[in-house]
């Protein structure tokens, strides 16, 4: 079957064979090559089809998203232009990812905007969910494996998704790996627009307290990864999991399957209301996850920003036990008046302490060997 994409058109169904529609006469093939089946899905600003590329031999199907704004208003059909464009512009880069849709093609035809992606084969994690049921810890542990890197991927380019949720999340039936589709609601992060209060974009059962506000980071996906997680975990909405007059998670009362502590600190982590007591990249969530480094927590200790030390001041250098000996002889020697006292113009206002006696200090400088020493060691 052809399916016609005039929104006009009466009877859009063709038989596949036909060049223009029986209908309305309007063309049928997008660019002399892409054929539009069937619809699968429509939106305020587009509808999305199924789609097949005649210009192949092997005829692989692809998905067509055409751009047509049913919402009233010019400042919001013009951002509905700018999400569409981008969206093109993003998957043009970030589609090279083997878990995000290639973009095949972006035009324009007979006023209307189109893009065309390739078709993922496979069902979305909130349809698995009503066929098969919750998820149970291997299965959460998997997904955070799998998606994680993608994320990692796409901050690396500085892009925020901004709309991560169980039906923008794909199982591949071909090689069972999670694919991230609809980039519409992403968000390129540059120092300028996340400076800047944008547009609250995404949906609301899995959006960050940050991003509702128009300031979405990073973290903010991850976030929206964590509420994923939750929902799977309970088949329940993450709005029902949370206590809000004691403003808290409480998903784990709604477990099918338990899982153990560390996973449900690392979600915990994850949900966290305050970005900056998140994690802050999804590599922090894989170390954790795979045990390289303990999991944070942050009830009793606020967590303060993290800030890079330069490269010629590590913030941690392991000495070996003759440095550690050789620095504490110096000490002594220093101590015991060896050392050349440095000159100081201005003299101190209180008298200087006298030095230990020789026997007193030799007692506290093997003190502190032994404890160096030991610790250096362990």
């Amino acid at each position: 079957m052809s399916y016609c994409l005039n929104p006009r058109c009466p009877k859009p169904e063709n038989p596949h064979d036909v060049k223009f529609c029986l209908t309305c006469g309007a063309k049928l093939l997008l660019k002399e090559r892409y054929r539009a089946i069937k619809p699968i899905g429509q939106g305020g600003f587009g509808r999305t089809f199924l789609a097949v590329d005649e210009d192949k031999p092997s005829k692989p199907r692809c998905v067509i998203k055409q751009f047509y704004p049913q919402a009233q208003g010019t400042n919001t059909v013009q951002k509905a232009v700018e999400l569409f464009t981008q969206e093109a512009v993003q998957l043009d880069e970030l589609g090279k990812h083997p878990q995000i849709p290639e973009l095949l093609a972006y035009f324009t035809h007979e006023d209307r905007q189109y893009l065309v992606q390739e078709f993922i084969d496979g069902q979305n994690l909130a349809q698995e969910l009503v066929q098969k049921g919750a998820f149970n810890e291997t299965q959460i542990r998997q997904l955070l494996n799998d998606l994680l890197p993608v994320l990692q991927f796409c901050h690396a380019r500085q892009v925020i998704h901004r709309d991560i949720k169980p039906e923008n999340i794909i199982l591949r039936q071909s090689d069972r790996k999670l694919v991230v589709v609809d980039f519409g609601a992403s968000k390129s992060a540059t120092s300028t627009a996340l400076n800047r209060t944008g547009t609250s974009i995404g949906s609301p059962e899995y959006v960050a307290p940050e991003q509702i506000r128009g300031r979405a980071v990073f973290a903010s996906d991850i976030y929206s990864l964590g509420a994923t997680c939750i929902n799977l975990l309970t088949g329940r909405s993450p709005f029902d999991s949370y206590d809000t007059n004691n403003d808290k998670w409480v998903w784990q009362q709604y477990l099918q399957t338990p899982v153990n502590n560390q996973l449900s600190r690392i979600l915990d982590k994850m949900l966290e209301s305050i970005p900056i007591r998140r994690y802050q990249t999804a590599d922090e969530v894989l170390q954790d996850l795979n045990g390289h480094s303990p999991v944070a927590t942050t009830a009793t200790i606020p967590v303060k920003p993290i800030t890079q030390s330069p490269p010629s001041a590590p913030p941690f250098v392991t000495k070996s036990p003759s440095q550690i000996e050789q620095e504490l002889e110096e000490m002594k020697t220093q101590f015991m008046g060896g050392a050349k006292p440095q000159q100081n113009k201005i003299k101190p206002p209180n008298p200087t302490p006298q030095p230990s006696s020789p026997s007193k200090l030799d007692e506290e400088l093997e003190e502190l060997k032994a404890k160096y020493l030991g610790n250096n060691n362990s």
